[in-house]
């Protein structure tokens, strides 16, 4: 379906969708990007062939389920960070048994705990070293 512009230009609807979703990139549609070809959907529809409005309450319980979706995943997301904030308070002050670097195991008292981020480990603090949790091989109160 062509549309004719403001500027006079012709643009099409599945161009305008080509250029949004482009403009996304890898990450995938969010949900600014929905609404707008939503009502460019709407906006730009051929008036001789409206399009069947249960089409619409479709695509909005479509995108609604996505939000609901996402708002999960942000709450799992919060919940799994604070189980491990919790796991690694419950470290501090106990004894751990941990391999050196050397392959000989040695044991300290656990002082405090670094939380892990997407791209490092956790780590613990013992006897003034930073020793990845993945190495610790026991703990006793």
């Amino acid at each position: 379906m062509a549309v004719v512009g403001s500027t006079g230009s012709v643009t099409s609807l599945a161009g305008a969708q080509s250029a949004a979703s482009t403009s996304v990139g890898g990450t995938g549609m969010d949900k600014d990007t929905f609404l707008k070809l939503l009502v460019a959907q709407m906006k730009y529809q051929d008036p001789s062939a409206p399009t069947d409005s249960s089409a619409f309450v479709t695509q909005t319980a479509t995108y609604s389920q996505v939000e609901a979706l996402q708002k999960l995943t942000d709450q799992n997301a919060s919940m799994l960070a604070m189980q491990r904030a919790s796991s690694a308070g419950a470290l501090v002050g106990k004894t751990a048994t941990y391999l050196g670097e050397d392959g000989v195991a040695r044991t300290g008292a656990v002082a405090s705990v670094i939380l892990a981020t997407d791209s490092t480990e956790a780590t613990a603090v013992i006897g003034g070293q930073s020793i990845p949790v993945g190495r610790i091989t026991a703990f006793t109160a």
